[in-house]
């Protein structure tokens, strides 16, 4: 029998693709680095007040992502494209991420907290409206296992520069004022513009094809399907819990950044966030090498232990606090780029399986469950930051007060910022073992695919090509 490669993608729509990554990885990064401090250092908000309300905002996107996930399938079903449902959001997220830092002076703590939870909520729900069917479509784009890794590894790549950018250039822009209002205002306004654009243009990679008719699904439908891809799909639950815990524990310590350089080093956190992306910049491309030599699972492995053993490593800050920290940080950076870009491209595998052994089309009911875990990581992220500081007594401040902070609550940052992190990668490494997916599975999957269009008779099942052993048979 003769078989087919799957037809390589073109650098176009690996651009246009990868480009959205500028906007996601600009609103990923930013609201998790400077929101909880721009809540408990410039509104007068109390640390644990401040978890709750960024955690509460985001209660509502893991809420609102299944059900943008069906809208999208339905999208893709009605029109043969999800790109109106990303053009939506990549239109109304610059708009509500400035409302989000335009509270008005003069209000009180609970009035800019309400101001700010409900400017959120809009925000985070227009950023699923473009995040949930761009995460889908590298499915759709190839049938690949090493063009998904080359085509996550390039977004990657650009979804660092843009942690980079935004994380390290948008609050020089905001101290760049001696008025903070104003200045974390002027940096909202910068990073707004600079997402709506690349968010517009990667909506065009979203691939058309021919429409049909697309049943009506009610909400309550939409949950009961995600729950449904959940419980029939183990390498997803696996491949899940284990970004979820991973997505935890990067919260904790992209949101405890701000806090340790002016804490802890006494610096602008620009130089502290530069050691810590910098270095997952360089390795995005090494992981993706080292993923075709060994599979992505065991890089995967890898990158995760770098990130754990850099956390560890800034334990010592407890006792011999300074710029050293930026060494282990840099380790821990290494390791991220591997644990952003090897999930992301294991998911597309996932969704692929999935497909081919149940004939359903469900990347936007996956797409929209994986972002509501990922989600629910980055939010608990600041929650568990949040306790830390107020169980070690954090003082809260309104804009241009000065105040100074106990030894308990420099203890307390230092330890959310190293032991926290490192304990829970160690646990998603434990349910990462329960991933059973691997290259055969794919390779085997795809050819049997291209031989049952060509021979239907005599291979009419796409997945017979998996291969059912002991250490296999959870992908049944």
């Amino acid at each position: 029998m003769t078989t087919a490669a799957p037809r390589a993608l073109t650098r176009s729509t690996i651009a246009t693709y990868a480009i959205g990554s500028l906007g996601t990885g600009g609103f990923g990064a930013l609201p998790g680095l400077v929101l909880v401090y721009y809540l408990t250092d410039t509104l007068g908000i109390a640390a644990l007040a401040a978890g709750i309300l960024v955690t509460a905002a985001k209660v509502w996107d893991v809420i609102i992502d299944p059900v943008i996930g069906a809208r999208s399938d339905r999208s893709l079903a009605h029109r043969g494209t999800r790109r109106p449902v990303m053009l939506l959001g990549a239109i109304l997220l610059p708009i509500l991420f400035v409302v989000t830092f335009a509270v008005p002076a003069g209000i009180g703590p609970l009035a800019s907290g309400i101001w700010v939870f409900i400017a959120f909520v809009a925000t985070a729900t227009a950023f699923s409206l473009f995040q949930v069917p761009y995460i889908a479509l590298p499915a759709e784009l190839t049938r690949s296992y090493d063009e998904r890794s080359r085509l996550l590894a390039v977004r990657v790549v650009v979804l660092t520069v843009a942690i980079l950018l935004f994380g390290a250039g948008a609050p020089e822009i905001r101290d760049a004022f001696a008025d903070e209002r104003l200045g974390y205002l002027v940096m909202a306004l910068s990073a707004a513009a600079l997402m709506g654009v690349s968010l517009v243009i990667s909506s065009f990679s979203a691939p058309t094809g021919v429409a049909s008719v697309a049943p009506t699904v009610s909400i309550a439908q939409t949950y009961r399907a995600g729950l449904a891809a959940l419980k029939r799909s183990q390498p997803f639950r696996a491949l899940l819990l284990t970004f979820l815990l991973q997505g935890l524990a990067t919260g904790v310590m992209l949101a405890g950044a701000q806090y340790v350089a002016t804490w802890v080093l006494g610096t602008g956190v620009a130089i502290l966030f530069v050691s810590l992306i910098g270095p997952a910049l360089l390795f995005a491309p090494v992981w993706a090498a080292i993923s075709r030599r060994i599979g992505k699972e065991r890089a995967f492995v890898w990158a995760s232990a770098c990130y754990g053993v850099g956390a560890l490593l800034i334990v010592p800050q407890l006792w011999a606090p300074g710029v050293w920290i930026y060494a282990p940080v840099a380790l821990a950076g290494a390791g991220y780029a591997g644990m952003q870009a090897l999930p992301m491209s294991m998911l597309p595998d996932v969704i692929s399986h999935d497909s081919r052994r149940h004939k359903i089309a469900s990347a936007g009911t996956f797409g929209g469950v994986w972002t509501a875990g990922e989600t629910t990581g980055m939010a608990l992220g600041a929650t568990v930051l949040t306790t830390v500081l107020a169980a070690s007594g954090y003082l809260e401040s309104v804009a241009n007060q000065t105040v100074v902070q106990p030894d308990s609550a420099i203890a307390g940052i230092i330890i959310s910022f190293s032991i926290v992190p490192a304990v829970i990668i160690g646990l998603s490494l434990l349910s990462f073992r329960r991933y059973p997916l691997r290259r055969h599975h794919i390779d085997e999957a795809d050819s049997d695919e291209t031989d049952s269009a060509a021979t239907p008779a005599t291979n009419p099942h796409p997945t017979s090509g998996l291969t059912t052993t002991a250490n296999d048979q959870e992908t049944r």
